[in-house]
């Protein structure tokens, strides 16, 4: 029987799953891809200074994606912990570690920022140098993403695994589900251990499938809610 704690939540997960996918077009494909120059740091660090109010709102999405995520994966415990207890805490703490690695994906955001500024310590380095530093930075923060992957990857494969089990979406779904989240638990650890790994795989190809998941998993809960033949 579910309950109606239960029914709530589903519906809170349904919308920060799709909120979170919302948050990282805009932080990524509004604000990143237009600022940060590939092999360029000259260039990325003139355009973050002429739009630095776009680059700190850059920032700022990265802390409301943390909350997001704090908030979805309270959700998901809720939904879960009747399915089996032990495996929703499993989840909980990986997808926890992984909002933690975007609050560094921001700090690092931030320490780029502030070698591009005018603070008093700053000149003791060269122009070119602080760039330089500066575009290292932004490097570490896509390093702290794909840190973060494996335990967003595990989070998605054990949910998919209750979601399997429970019945509470269509079990076609979960099974995608488990499938795309071990694909990218795959490709995340393989990509740590042999760095040119993504020449291979697109990196794109990495976390796609598991994000169509989560995207298709949003719209059920939005808009059906659990099955009531779901099973606890």
């Amino acid at each position: 029987m579910v309950e109606i704690t239960q029914r709530k939540a589903a519906r809170v997960a349904g919308f920060t799953f799709l909120f979170a996918i919302g948050i990282v077009i805009l932080a990524n494909y509004g604000i990143n891809f237009r600022l940060i120059v590939p092999g360029n740091a000259v260039d990325t660090a003139k355009n973050i200074m002429a739009h630095e109010t776009l680059f700190r709102l850059n920032i700022a999405c990265n802390l409301i994606y943390v909350v997001n995520i704090v908030v979805l994966l309270a959700a998901l415990y809720v939904i879960f912990k009747p399915v089996n207890g032990n495996l929703a805490l499993v989840a909980t703490f990986c997808r926890l570690v992984f909002a933690l690695m975007w609050g560094v994906t921001a700090l690092n955001t931030l320490g780029a920022l502030r070698l591009l500024g005018n603070a008093a310590y700053l000149p003791v380095f060269k122009d070119d140098q602080l760039q330089t530093l500066a575009r290292l930075h932004l490097a570490a923060s896509f390093d702290s993403y794909y840190v973060g992957l494996p335990f967003w990857a595990l989070a998605s494969s054990v949910c998919s695994y209750l979601w399997f089990k429970s019945k509470y979406i269509p079990r076609t779904l979960a099974v995608f589900g488990v499938i795309s989240s071990a694909w990218c638990v795959f490709c995340a650890f393989t990509f740590i251990v042999f760095p040119h790994f993504d020449t291979v795989v697109n990196a794109y190809w990495f976390d796609s499938p598991m994000t169509i998941f989560e995207i298709a998993t949003g719209f059920w809960l939005l808009f059906k809610g659990l099955s009531p033949s779901g099973t606890t």
